[in-house]
C-alpha cells in the first residue's frame, strides 16, 4: 500500500512538473551568429505522388522526410512528423485546393512538360500550401529561419507567409521578419489577401498579451503589401 501511494505521489509530481514546464520560446535574442544547419542523415527524403489543384495546369510534388530505421507491421516507414494520421511513405495530406504536412520543399511540373521546377533552395519547413484558383497563385505558411536557435527549423520557430505563382515562381515572403503569422484570409471580391501577425514587442522571446498585433493587406493585382489599422 505504501509503495502504491509513493508511486501515485511521484506520478502527480511528474504531471505537475510537465504542466509547469514552459514551451520553447519562438525567438531568442542572443546576438550570436546562427549556426549552419546540418542535413539529418537519419531521415529519408521522399516525394509524394503528384497533386493537381482544380483548375490548374501544374503538377505539385510535396517533398519531406521519413525516419529511416524501424519498419511497422505493414512493412512501411513511419512518418517522421506523424502529421494528422499521415503514415507509411506519405509526407503530406491533400484536399481541395490545399496541401498540409511538414515539408522541406516542393517541385512543380507543367502538364505536357518533362521539366521540374524547384520552389526554393532555402532550408525551411512548409506546413500549409493553399491554391487561389482565380489568381493562379499559391499561399504558403512556413518556418524559414531557426528563430529559437535550437539548430533546426521546425514548428517551434516563427511562421511566415509567402506567395508564388502556381508554378512556384516569384516565391516571395510577404510577412515581416520576426513576426509570427496568426492567420490569413483571401477576399475574392476585392482581390485582396488579408493577414495578421504578432510582434514580440517586449523582446522576451514569447508571444503574449504584452505584444503588438499587426494587420496587413496584399493587393493581388501587384502583390503590394501594406499595413492597415482597424483598431
Amino acid at each position: 500500500m505504501k509503495n502504491y501511494i509513493y508511486i501515485l505521489l511521484a506520478s502527480s509530481v511528474m504531471i505537475f512538473s510537465c504542466q509547469e514546464e514552459k514551451a520553447k520560446p519562438k525567438v531568442k535574442y542572443t546576438g550570436k551568429e546562427a549556426k549552419s544547419l546540418q542535413k539529418d542523415t537519419t531521415k529519408l527524403e521522399v516525394a509524394d505522388l503528384p497533386i493537381q489543384f482544380e483548375g490548374s495546369n501544374v503538377l505539385v510534388y510535396a517533398i519531406g522526410n521519413l525516419t529511416v530505421g524501424d519498419i511497422n507491421r505493414k512493412g512501411s516507414y513511419e512518418s517522421a512528423s506523424a502529421y494528422e494520421g499521415v503514415s507509411g511513405f506519405h509526407v503530406s495530406n491533400s484536399m481541395e485546393n490545399e496541401i498540409t504536412g511538414y515539408l522541406q520543399n516542393l517541385k512543380f511540373q507543367e502538364i505536357g512538360s518533362d521539366s521540374l521546377y524547384v520552389l526554393s533552395d532555402k532550408v525551411m519547413q512548409i506546413e500549409r500550401v493553399s491554391y487561389l484558383k482565380n489568381n493562379k497563385m499559391l499561399v504558403y505558411v512556413l518556418a524559414d529561419a531557426d528563430t529559437n536557435q535550437d539548430a533546426m527549423i521546425d514548428s517551434n520557430d516563427i511562421k511566415s507567409l509567402y506567395i508564388s505563382s502556381e508554378l512556384g515562381k516569384n516565391f516571395t515572403k510577404i510577412s515581416t521578419e520576426l513576426q509570427e503569422l496568426i492567420d490569413w484570409k483571401h477576399i475574392e471580391s476585392s482581390n485582396k489577401l488579408f493577414f495578421r501577425t504578432i510582434e514580440d514587442a517586449n523582446k522576451n522571446g514569447e508571444f503574449d498579451k504584452k505584444d503588438k498585433i499587426h494587420y496587413h493587406v496584399v493587393n493581388l493585382k501587384d502583390n503590394k503589401v501594406s499595413e492597415y489599422f482597424p483598431m
